[in-house]
């Protein structure tokens, strides 16, 4: 269960209870029901074309500030009120690294569990200087043949990019 512990409408304290099978939070005053569902997010696999050769093209992995030495993930961020998914993938592609790029193809929908979140990820491909956005610490570009997907969140859809690539 999530961490929500007061109602979001009328400010009291949420209850536990089980309402259809499920555990969920339910306010005691005015009935609100808190379900906990998963946000949804948005991620790219950029593919970034230096110069004029598409044979050039590198896969950018970014690091979030807030996260481990040396992890490294695809650009993500949240879906915002009144966005489509698309022109949220393209919106966190200028802000976190100054590109802009245009949609090759839908790789998939993923769950992540562990954030409660699900994440629909998009191959993405981008031209020009890269100029980090303030959320990130550093990016890197790996030549798609060393690309390696990681077992949980975007690695799931960098799995399945790689594999529709043969």
């Amino acid at each position: 269960m999530d961490d929500a512990r007061f109602c979001l409408r009328c400010g009291t304290a949420l209850e536990e209870v089980t309402l259809e099978g499920r555990a969920r939070k339910r306010c005691p005053a005015c009935g609100f029901v808190h379900y906990g569902n998963p946000l949804p997010v948005v991620a790219a696999i950029v593919e970034h074309v230096e110069g004029e050769d598409e044979t050039e093209s590198r896969i950018v992995l970014v690091r979030q500030k807030a996260w481990p030495e040396g992890w490294f993930g695809l650009v993500t961020g949240f879906l915002e009120r009144g966005e489509t998914p698309e022109d949220a993938v393209l919106r966190e592609l200028e802000e976190e690294l100054g590109l802009r790029g245009d949609i090759v193809s839908l790789v998939g929908v993923y769950p992540f569990l562990q954030r409660n979140e699900v994440i629909a990820t998009w191959h993405v491909r981008a031209r020009g200087a890269i100029t980090l956005g303030e959320e990130l610490e550093a990016y890197k570009r790996i030549p798609i043949p060393k690309l390696r997907p990681w077992p949980f969140g975007t690695g799931l859809a960098v799995k399945d990019w790689l594999a529709k690539r043969g």
